[in-house]
């Protein structure tokens, strides 16, 4: 005998399935739940609940990801790309992708022909890192052994304009590592991601040095208690090394889990935290 939950849970399942399928006719949140016998609030809320973001933004997810593989792979126009995602029109195309992309279709498209940014290699006691800044703030760091981790960096905007140069943004931001905690306030972040990426960061940045939290007690802090499942996944599309703690976050069963950067330097940095707390440096 199926629990609620299976039942509830392979609703959903229905539900994401159709929107891949029918997102080009960009199908409306009570379309979607009368296709499986549901109200539309009770729909939002249960879709909500298990995949973390509501019908209406996995539907925009869906597109964007779809119209940036033909603006990056096919080299499609804006207009082609509109109509083949579903949308009505180019403008629909660019509100869409500056509200889930941070940037425009253009800009996308380019491949971030106009940004700037500067990086530098430092050393840390956890290894050597590589961070990276726009004039808005750090938008990656990283640890990593060579100095081929700009390949990572690059890969992301593939034209942008990079300068191996030691900003004062870094600057604020390698502080962090010299026990000068009065510094926090002026390290800026620069993040691109989608709105339930950034809602998971930003409850990151919550998690007092020193102490841990669960990725249960993640899905929960950000009202979507049952979908740790995506907040792991976004945990581990952290850009930015340290700087938001996912190093914090650890499995219900105490033990520590794994890590973008390996399980060892996990451990050490949790213990490197909790010694300085503890004494009081």
């Amino acid at each position: 005998m199926q629990t609620q939950a299976n039942i509830n849970y392979h609703r959903i399942a229905e539900a994401i399935d159709y929107i891949k399928e029918n997102f080009r006719l960009q199908p409306s949140v009570d379309a979607v739940a009368e296709k499986i016998n549901l109200s539309p609030s009770h729909f939002k809320r249960l879709f909500t609940e298990w995949a973390g973001v509501s019908p209406k933004k996995f539907l925009q997810y869906t597109s964007v990801e779809y119209a940036k593989r033909m603006l990056k792979e096919e080299q499609a126009t804006l207009f082609d790309t509109a109509f083949e995602t579903g949308l009505s029109s180019t403008s629909r195309l660019h509100d869409l992708f500056v509200n889930i992309e941070g940037m425009t279709p253009a800009e996308y498209k380019n491949g971030g022909n106009n940004l700037h940014i500067n990086y530098s290699f430092a050393e840390s006691p956890f290894g050597s890192l590589i961070v990276a800044s726009t004039l808005k703030g750090i938008c990656y760091m990283a640890f990593e052994e060579d100095e081929t981790a700009l390949g990572c960096l690059v890969s992301s905007f593939p034209k942008a304009k990079f300068q191996r140069k030691l900003d004062l943004l870094q600057q604020n931001a390698l502080f962090i590592f010299q026990n000068d905690w009065s510094k926090l306030h002026e390290i800026k972040l620069h993040l691109k991601g989608t709105d339930f990426q950034l809602k998971v960061w930003e409850s990151l940045l919550k998690i007092p040095m020193g102490k841990l939290a669960t990725y249960g007690s993640i899905a929960k802090k950000i009202g979507s208690p049952n979908a740790m499942r995506a907040v792991g996944t976004a945990i581990g599309s952290n850009p930015v090394a340290f700087l938001i703690p996912c190093h914090r976050v650890i499995q219900s069963s105490g033990a520590f889990g794994g890590y973008m950067w390996g399980a060892t330097r996990k451990a050490a940095i949790i213990g490197w935290e909790g010694a300085k707390m503890h004494s009081g440096n």
